[in-house]
């Protein structure tokens, strides 16, 4: 139980950590993922439509936004979960940059080959008018998903022995 509860907080700190990221984003004036449209992408897939072209022209569901904030956290802890199942529990009690750095770096794979593509964005976001700076932002996105993994766990095994 333990194991768990310290999975969720870093993961849930590594997530907090690209919403830093996204809101300076949103205040440069860079385009950003809106949570709401992955909710609105939840809800349609339980009626069958996996594929959006694009997301934004789909009908809205409800609590979408709501839907797609859970899910956010939901989904970054899993990450967390994912890290851990490759590493072991014992890299939550001395944890080290570079394989949650490289874990988060590959994990744009997930955007790439998914996400982009199921709501209509194409393959590693092939079919946005400026693919090139969006998945820069994407991988730096996960890069830094990744140095939250890392700073979740550091703080988690300096305070709790």
């Amino acid at each position: 139980m333990e194991v768990v509860m310290r999975v969720m907080a870093v993961g849930a700190v590594a997530t907090a950590v690209t919403d830093l990221w996204a809101a300076m984003l949103r205040r440069l004036g860079r385009p950003v993922l809106d949570y709401a449209l992955l909710g609105r992408w939840l809800g349609h897939l339980r009626r069958g439509r996996w594929r959006h072209a694009p997301i934004q022209a789909a009908a809205p569901v409800r609590c979408e936004r709501l839907l797609g904030w859970l899910a956010h956290y939901a989904i970054g802890i899993g990450m967390a979960a994912a890290l851990l199942a490759v590493l072991g529990s014992g890299w939550l009690r001395a944890p080290t940059l570079a394989p949650a750095l490289a874990f988060g770096v590959v994990s744009v794979a997930l955007p790439f080959l998914v996400m982009q593509p199921a709501f209509g964005a194409g393959i590693a976001a092939a079919r946005v008018p400026r693919p090139w700076p969006a998945r820069l932002q994407s991988v730096a996105t996960h890069a830094l998903f990744g140095l939250g993994l890392y700073l979740g766990a550091r703080v988690l095994s300096i305070f709790i022995v």
